[in-house]
């Protein structure tokens, strides 16, 4: 029996009252509006509601977004006064992080453990920023002839940002943080299940003397928020992080406008654990990489491939680890591992776990929901399954749960051809003492995102993205702010030469 126990210790609530969308500097009330429920995953509690935004909302957002781009008050900054500007952000959101750390705790389930070890770097995003405006730089281009060639970046204009529920603060501020350093500006459109800690960070950032229109927010789902906020004419790029098949269709949405875009998508991650590697060490990052967040990222160490001459030891070592973590209320600091975001998500779990059953494959740990289970949220304990065949479903698709899976292998050849068995290509991690091994299996994996016995570790400078049915483009580092500028070439004839095409006596005339 698994020792997996709901721990229960604290009840937080917001107000119930419900909230209107946040567009052009302030707040707009609800009103006898279509509303959404918001309910917190540590209890199922409804904790607040907002608005199902429709596609006249999403246009006033746009608009206000666009023309905010072209205010003197935005667009008519310095570079240098922007940067400041931006790291003022920053300095705003690390004054009020214990509001934030509470709300998303409350919004998303994460236990507050974990919140105060992700939301803490953030602040970072916006100063890193800053400083990648102060140093861009153009460039100046030789080319033949009597020519000075130079490039401007100028900011594309409006960005639409549809972030996800597992990471909401997070995720929409490795976006806001280089659209307010390029001269962009925003239209944010949160999960609807955590759009809480988005809405109040567009006050606060309101609060600080951002201007009115730069930061705008539209609440509600994909089918109808999010579609008009991805194919609305207004758009010049889409930032998504989602479900491959919502990148898909609000990918091609957006294409339709021509504007350009950076979808983080799905994944499978596959760690592949050699044995030189201490099973003790890599049992604990199995279960982080597995479990925190329950599981529910994109980088999830999915698909453990593990060298047969360890893999029982590890698989029964990970098996008594999982049954150990400390499930329950994620205000306890006690507390290991939250709940799922949903209800729905949870039965998605559930099924998976059927259907691993249905396939052959051992269930070593997990894979029910937990018996001590005291009040209404999403909770659902830790799952493992053992004697995986890479081509059981369980092994190919995306669970987005607390649920991994661990897969024998004999050679490391057969471990890369394992490892890139999969339409993604997000992350992978290699687990090996031997640093040309590590060298030679991280270049061979397909993959966009390699951790070499780590996991699940960003920085700001850091490019993350993916290959594959991962998505396209790049966040964080350099890669992602240069993305949110157009180059404009200019070229200019320093030489004072007569020109006359249509003489038909002169000589040397070039075309182009």
């Amino acid at each position: 029996m698994s020792d997996n126990t709901i721990r229960t210790t604290s009840s937080r609530t917001v107000s119930a009252t419900p909230r209107g969308l946040f567009i052009d500097g302030k707040t707009v009330a609800a009103g006898p509006r279509d509303l959404m429920e918001i309910r917190s995953p540590g209890t199922g509690d409804v904790v607040e509601s907002v608005l199902l935004c429709s596609a006249e909302d999403v246009d006033a957002a746009v608009q206000s977004a666009a023309q905010a781009f072209r205010s003197p008050d935005w667009a008519g900054l310095s570079v240098r006064t922007r940067a400041r500007f931006v790291n003022k952000l920053a300095d705003v959101m690390e004054a009020h992080l214990e509001e934030l750390y509470e709300l998303e705790t409350l919004n998303n389930g994460r236990p507050i453990r974990e919140t105060r070890a992700q939301l803490a770097r953030v602040p970072d995003l916006f100063r890193y920023n800053a400083g990648l405006a102060l140093a861009k730089r153009d460039d100046v281009i030789p080319v033949e002839g009597e020519y000075l060639t130079y490039t401007k970046r100028l900011p594309v204009g409006v960005v639409a940002n549809v972030t996800p529920f597992n990471h909401p603060l997070l995720i929409a501020c490795r976006n806001l943080a280089p659209t307010f350093a390029s001269g962009c500006t925003t239209v944010v459109k949160p999960s609807e299940y955590t759009p809480l800690t988005t809405l109040r960070l567009a006050e606060l950032f309101s609060e600080a003397g951002l201007p009115p229109g730069v930061f705008n927010v539209v609440t509600g789902n994909g089918a109808v928020t999010g579609r008009a906020l991805s194919s609305h004419p207004g758009i010049r790029k889409l930032v998504l992080t989602g479900g491959t098949e919502a990148g898909r269709l609000a990918g091609a949405a957006a294409a339709s406008n021509f504007a350009r875009q950076t979808l983080e998508l799905g994944g499978k991650t596959p760690v592949v654990v050699f044995d030189d590697f201490d099973v003790d060490q890599a049992v604990n990052y199995a279960a982080f990489g597995a479990f925190v967040g329950a599981g529910q990222t994109c980088v999830c160490a999915a698909r453990h491939i593990v060298q047969r001459t360890v893999y029982d030891e590890f698989v029964e070592k990970l098996a008594k680890k999982t049954a150990a973590i400390r499930i329950g209320d994620p205000f306890d600091v006690e507390t290991q591992m939250g709940p799922v975001i949903s209800e729905r998500q949870r039965q998605r779990v559930l099924d998976y776990v059927a259907i691993g059953k249905s396939e052959g494959a051992r269930l070593v740990a997990g894979g029910r929901i937990p018996e001590k289970l005291s009040n209404g949220g999403y909770f659902v304990e830790p799952t493992v399954f053992a004697d995986v065949d890479a081509g059981m479903r369980i092994a190919q698709e995306e669970v987005f749960g607390p649920f991994t899976v661990v897969i024998p292998f004999d050679a490391e050849e057969d471990a890369v051809r394992i490892a890139n068995d999969s339409p993604y290509g997000l992350a992978a991690a290699v687990r090996t003492r031997d640093v040309a091994r590590a060298h030679r299996v991280a270049d061979s994996i397909e993959a966009g995102i390699i951790w070499i016995n780590d996991h699940h570790r960003v920085d700001a400078a850091s490019p993350w993205g993916g290959f594959k049915l991962s998505g396209i483009g790049r966040e964080f580092g350099k890669e992602a702010f240069e993305a949110y500028f157009d180059v404009k070439a200019v070229m200019l004839n320093v030489g004072d030469r007569p020109f006359d095409w249509y003489d038909m006596g002169a000589a040397d005339v070039r075309l182009n």
